[in-house]
């Protein structure tokens, strides 16, 4: 399945063929038939979940900058510390794929009703997508910017690397 993002101009956002990304050029809007599109391949994905241990299956779908849709599904363990969530394959996908940025996500239970991601996964979510990553929540459709509020990523990384080599220690001609 490959949706077809529509720009502000009403034109299908093609992939380049280089799989370069250029960011904020291209504003995709997805309308309501795509994000029942998108549901629809988390509700696919859910019936592969391998789930023995919670009977709670999970699975997820997300569209791609590129216009690729990436799924996973929930993988229990016995021992209980090393499940996967849903979200950690959709996430492999991607970068199995090619890798990419996320632009619209959502996962369901296995009643097929969407669910919240976990903690955990939010902030992988907010890795792969940023804080303008729309997320299909249980009270509609909101950017991960109010999702995970105030959210750790690698910018507060490189902050920290910065002000580190910013310092009177920073070996210069001091």
């Amino acid at each position: 399945m490959r949706l077809r993002p529509k720009t502000r101009a009403g034109l299908s956002a093609e992939p380049a063929d280089d799989r370069r990304v250029v960011p904020c050029v291209i504003v995709a809007r997805v309308e309501q038939t795509d994000w029942d599109d998108l549901k629809a391949a988390a509700v696919e994905v859910m019936a592969r979940a391998y789930a023995p241990y919670s009977s709670y299956p999970v699975g997820a779908a997300a569209l791609v900058d590129d216009g690729r849709v990436v799924v996973g599904c929930n993988v229990e363990n016995a021992a209980y510390g090393v499940v996967l969530c849903a979200e950690c394959g959709l996430v492999s996908q991607l970068h199995a794929g090619g890798g990419g940025r996320l632009t619209h996500f959502v996962c369901v239970n296995g009643a097929e009703e969407v669910i919240m991601p976990c903690g955990r996964c939010r902030q992988l979510l907010f890795e792969h997508g940023g804080r303008d990553l729309l997320v299909w929540t249980v009270s509609g459709v909101k950017p991960m910017s109010e999702v995970l509020p105030d959210a750790f990523g690698p910018d507060d990384l490189t902050h920290v690397t910065d002000a580190r080599g910013a310092g009177p220690d920073a070996g210069g001609d001091n």
